[in-house]
């Protein structure tokens, strides 16, 4: 039987040991790797190839939703489950439009991990229960979103989110720099981007953003 591998991606040491007890009661599952943050899980990803992947949203440096459309970009038949505290319904659609097949809430975790690892394994969808009621209540409604949730949504691009996060972070021009590998330049020419998309000119707004569209958590 093919091993199936599982990377394990969340910002608490001690969730991510716990998630590998849960997983590796099952012989044929093997937790190829862990990340602490996104930019990690992305970079553990491309370097172990795993069959599924297990992530928090609300992590440090890249959060998980920009994380998991990095991961699927590179590898397509990598399919990831996102594991977290919410959920609204502006955010299941996110995780949708992420690319993530499965979306289990942590206080269902104890029941439903191994069950939507298993259904991704299968190249299966799965949503714990709690979600698919979000989901189903959502349609019966029409799925609608209201045009500003819709413009706040695409109004930046993923390397413009990244320097969000990282600017709501208190990192500065050059910490931001290094991290994405950019000359401080770059930098500054997206931060004064997105400034300008955003109406903003400060620091305070940007974190507005961020917290309003999920980006960071606090």
């Amino acid at each position: 039987m093919k091993t199936l591998r599982i990377l394990v991606a969340d910002d608490h040491e001690v969730v991510r040991q716990g998630m590998r007890a849960l997983l590796e009661v099952r012989p044929e599952w093997e937790v190829c790797a862990e990340a602490a943050n996104g930019r990690e899980a992305v970079e553990r990803a491309k370097q172990t190839k795993p069959d599924v992947v297990v992530m928090d949203i609300s992590m440090p440096e890249l959060n998980g939703l920009e994380a998991t459309r990095q991961i699927l970009k590179a590898l397509p038949r990598t399919e990831v489950l996102i594991l977290t505290l919410h959920e609204s319904e502006q955010l299941i659609r996110r995780v949708v439009e992420s690319g993530a097949r499965a979306y289990v809430l942590k206080s269902d975790a104890g029941r439903n991990l191994v069950e939507g690892v298993a259904a991704l394994g299968r190249h299966k969808g799965f949503f714990s229960s709690k979600v698919a009621t979000v989901i189903v209540e959502s349609h019966l409604k029409g799925g609608k979103t209201t045009g500003r949730q819709n413009r706040n949504r695409d109004l930046l691009t993923p390397r413009e989110r990244e320097v969000v996060q990282l600017l709501a972070e208190e990192k500065s021009n050059k910490e931001i720099a290094a991290t994405l590998r950019r000359s401080v330049h770059t930098v500054e020419t997206h931060r004064s981007n997105i400034m300008q998309k955003l109406g903003t000119h400060s620091l305070s707004g940007l974190i507005r953003y961020a917290l309003r569209n999920k980006i960071v958590q606090f």
